[in-house]
């Protein structure tokens, strides 16, 4: 008799095991869970849908700068300048924050030097993407006068521009940007000449190739109005290299070649940053 009751209860458990399924392993059976597929990182209600992901949305990056330029504006003196940076950026969804700064020291021709700490830059940007080959990013900021010179660069400037990125295939996509900048800096003379303060537009156009995953590089155009009154617009060719080492830490170098006057000669940068 204890033999057949047990051999019942093999048969009845055999049969409840083989019968519930769930296949994406969220606790709910497959025959009532509508909506199969679900993520392990995805809480669940009873009908298997999500109702709260165990990832954050909330997102962050620290980015460490090594840089080096080289100019020689007037023909007569020749400037190189070693500038280290720092920045911290904040994701949510669409949405991100931005801070950044650098500290830099200069030596020129005739035993010249200086040192001390560029401007600062605070903004914000949103993401949007009609389609998915088309992504546009617009931003807003403050450049903060934390540059100290005897160039009247004392007030607060502000920026507003616009980034757009069109995927012509899996692994190329081009680019164009625009940056419109209000200058509130005072004019000023020094002795000799007057320096005339102006609003700037800024324009950048490109190519970018996905080599890999984790490695993409990408070439552009720069135009941009120098920031006093009757000078040539500073034009570059810039290249830009990101590598992705892992989730969390990646890299990038960037090489900017002056083709105008008015433009540095070369600027070289080599960053290092920690996502997470």
């Amino acid at each position: 008799m204890k033999k057949n009751i047990l051999f019942i209860m093999t048969i009845l458990l055999s049969t409840t095991l083989m019968a519930y399924s769930d296949s994406d392993l969220d606790g709910v059976d497959d025959k009532v869970d509508k909506c199969p597929g679900t993520s392990l990182s995805e809480l669940v209600d009873i009908t298997g849908c999500p109702k709260q992901s165990l990832i954050s949305p909330h997102h962050y990056d620290i980015v460490l700068g090594l840089n080096y330029s080289d100019a020689d504006y007037t023909g007569l003196q020749r400037a190189s300048t070693l500038s280290t940076s720092f920045q911290v950026d904040y994701f949510y969804k669409n949405f991100s924050l931005q801070a950044s700064t650098s500290f830099y020291n200069t030596t020129a021709n005739g035993g010249y030097s200086d040192s001390g700490m560029y401007d600062s830059y605070v903004g914000a940007a949103y993401q949007v993407k009609p389609f998915d080959a088309l992504s546009i990013r617009i931003g807003a900021g403050a450049i903060l006068p934390t540059y100290d010179t005897t160039s009247n660069n004392n007030n607060t400037d502000y920026s507003g521009s616009v980034n757009v990125t069109y995927a012509l295939s899996k692994n190329f996509n081009i680019f164009a940007g625009y940056i419109y900048t209000i200058i509130n800096d005072d004019d000023y003379n020094d002795g000799t000449t007057t320096y005339i303060y102006q609003d700037t537009n800024a324009y950048t156009t490109g190519l970018g190739f996905y080599v890999s995953p984790k490695l993409y590089i990408g070439g552009a155009y720069n135009s941009s109005e120098s920031i006093y009154e009757g000078y040539e617009d500073i034009q570059t060719a810039s290249l830009y290299l990101y590598h992705s080492v892992n989730k969390h830490v990646f890299t990038t170098f960037s090489y900017v070649k002056g083709l105008s006057d008015t433009a540095t000669n070369n600027y070289f940068s080599v960053r290092l940053g920690y996502y997470f």
